[in-house]
Parts: C-alpha cells; sequence; structure tokens
C-alpha cells in the first residue's frame, strides 16, 4: 500500500518514523544528484545510484555507468548542461518509491554561431528502491513541460530551421535542436505534460509502486 505523511496520519509513531526517515533520505539523494552531477563529482554521484540504475533523457538511455561516462566526457569537452530543482513529491510503497521532483535543466551551446542558453522546466519523474537499507535510482525519467531559447548577447538575432524546429515535442523542442546541431542524437517521444507517452510512465509507477517488476527499461 503506497504510504502518505501528513497531519493526521494514521500511520502507527514507528512506521511514521520510518516514513519520514525514507522520505527524507530520498530528498537527500535527489538533491545531491544535481549538485555532485553538475560539479563534477562522479564518483560521489555514482553512489545515487544502484548497480543496474538506468538514465533516460533527450540525447542518452542507458546505464548509470555509460550516462557517467559520457557525462565525465561532456564535462571535459566544455557541455554545458545545469540543473536547478523545485519542490519533490514522493509516494512510498514499502523499500520502493516514486519521485516527482519539479525542475529545470539550462544549456548553453552555440545555434549557428550565437550562443545561446535553453531552458527547460519539467520534472525528473524517479523509479527508487531501498536495498540493504539504502535508498537509490533504478530509473530517472524527465518529463519535459516547455522549453525556451535565447541568445547570451541580447543584441544577437536567432534564426531557427521551423522545420527542424517542429521535429521534436514542444515541451523540448528548443533544448533537441541545440542538442542536434552539436551533434547528439536525439530521442523524439519523451513524455510531456499531457499525451500517451506520459500516461504511459504513470502506469509504469503505478505498477512498479504495486511491486511489479520495472519492465522494459531501456
Amino acid at each position: 500500500m503506497t504510504e502518505t505523511v501528513r497531519a493526521g496520519s494514521t500511520l502507527s509513531s514507528t512506521a511514521l518514523e520510518v516514513a519520514l526517515r525514507d522520505r527524507l533520505e530520498i530528498r537527500d539523494l535527489l538533491e545531491n544528484w544535481v549538485v555532485w552531477r553538475d560539479a563534477g563529482h562522479w564518483e560521489r554521484f555514482r553512489s545515487v545510484w544502484h548497480a543496474d540504475g538506468r538514465m533516460m533523457a533527450t540525447w542518452f538511455q542507458g546505464s548509470a555507468d555509460e550516462f557517467i561516462r559520457v557525462s565525465k566526457e561532456g564535462w571535459e569537452k566544455g557541455v554545458s548542461i545545469l540543473h536547478f530543482l523545485g519542490g519533490t513529491s514522493i509516494d512510498l510503497s514499502g523499500d520502493r518509491a516514486i519521485a516527482q521532483t519539479k525542475m529545470t535543466i539550462s544549456q548553453r551551446g552555440r545555434i549557428g554561431d550565437i550562443v545561446c542558453d535553453v531552458v527547460c522546466t519539467g520534472r525528473f519523474y524517479d523509479f527508487l528502491e531501498k536495498r540493504r537499507g539504502a535508498w537509490g535510482l533504478v530509473l530517472r525519467q524527465p518529463i519535459y513541460e516547455k522549453d525556451t531559447v535565447s541568445p547570451v548577447n541580447p543584441s544577437a538575432t536567432l534564426v531557427l530551421d521551423k522545420a527542424l524546429l517542429e521535429r521534436f515535442p514542444q515541451g523540448y523542442r528548443h533544448l533537441a535542436y541545440m542538442q542536434t546541431g552539436i551533434g547528439y542524437k536525439v530521442k523524439e517521444d519523451m513524455p510531456g505534460v499531457k499525451g500517451p507517452q506520459v500516461e504511459a510512465l504513470y502506469a509504469r509507477g503505478a505498477a512498479w509502486l504495486a511491486r511489479t517488476a520495472l519492465d522494459g527499461a531501456p
């Protein structure tokens, strides 16, 4: 059963203490993910994932180990992708959890010969599990809600290829446009605010909390 912790909770004092501790540990893990990844603290960053953890992103889909490797390579080449977190909602079911965290992804790069910033707003949708007493990420799937692009120099004039831009979902089309331009192969069917992709993700999350195996990982 999914556990909620709020004023007037009917959980026993012991169960309430465990649930609150679990929530605190999960929030700590999610915040560490952003700080350690964006700071390039790769060994500490690895500790937030379980050994079989997997990452889904516009530009990458695969294992946590591979994600760390390619992120480190990008870091060393000067790729600038930063994250900022907002509020978090956590659904607990024993040693499993689904966390949704408001976030922004900010990437700086060139579009043509113009240096631009893309800011994408969305949610991290995370599948977590407690194993041997420690919480870790099993799968991170971002939900992309909306994005914008602007030249770093406000006097520059930015012209986009409309056909290429509209090839991507509205939630991350400017991010995908920039990433495609610098050589990444971008996944074109990531979940957004509405639609079959996000509904399928919610169903997968509900199945995870109901103790179903996490099938269909990339």
